[in-house]
């Protein structure tokens, strides 16, 4: 019984890792990466679809998407959704594909994104804390209910501050990592 609350405690710890890790994929870096447009959405006849749904999205250079859509029809649509995620540039339509064209990151814009990136990771360790919370009130009611000793339900709270600090700890190299990405010029 602990050891599936222990298990459980793990796996939802994880998932709070790969979310922070998905969440900064959207930030940008000195290069830029398609993850930048992964949540923009185009009107596709009447339903927002993902961009890379409705057509090819590729970097051309460290400072260069292109967007080739299936249908050409779809161009002005593409560049509407583009000006309405207010990703930073805007978009270069020449009539079989749009460009966007990132330019370089200030040292200013370097700075506020590094912020958002702890930020992101702050609400990680939030997430951690809170799984945390839910897997030793797991633990205390099994030993309130007698189902297991006093000592148990000890150790097993012990293990479950071991999670969250080998969590924590994954959480701020992740940061670490991503901050050396954002500033490397």
């Amino acid at each position: 019984m602990v050891d599936s609350i222990l298990s459980e405690t793990k796996d939802h710890m994880q998932k709070s890792i790969e979310s922070m890790k998905k969440e900064f994929l959207t930030l940008r870096t000195g290069k830029v990466t398609t993850t930048i447009v992964d949540d923009i959405k185009v009107d596709y006849y009447g339903n927002p679809t993902p961009l890379n749904q409705v057509g090819s999205v590729t970097v051309m250079d460290a400072t260069t998407i292109a967007i080739s859509p299936w249908e050409k029809n779809l161009l002005p649509e593409i560049e509407k959704a583009i000006q309405q995620a207010n990703i930073g540039v805007n978009p270069n339509n020449d009539g079989d594909f749009i460009k966007l064209f990132f330019p370089p990151m200030t040292s200013e814009q370097r700075v506020e994104i590094v912020k958002q990136a702890k930020a992101i990771s702050e609400k990680a360790k939030v997430a951690v804390r809170n799984v945390r919370k839910d897997g030793n009130n797991k633990i205390k009611r099994l030993e309130k209910e007698k189902d297991i000793s006093e000592d148990e339900s000890k150790s097993a709270q012990e293990s479950v501050q071991k999670l969250t600090d080998e969590h924590t700890i994954k959480i701020d190299e992740a940061l670490k990592s991503k901050e050396a990405d954002i500033l490397k010029v």
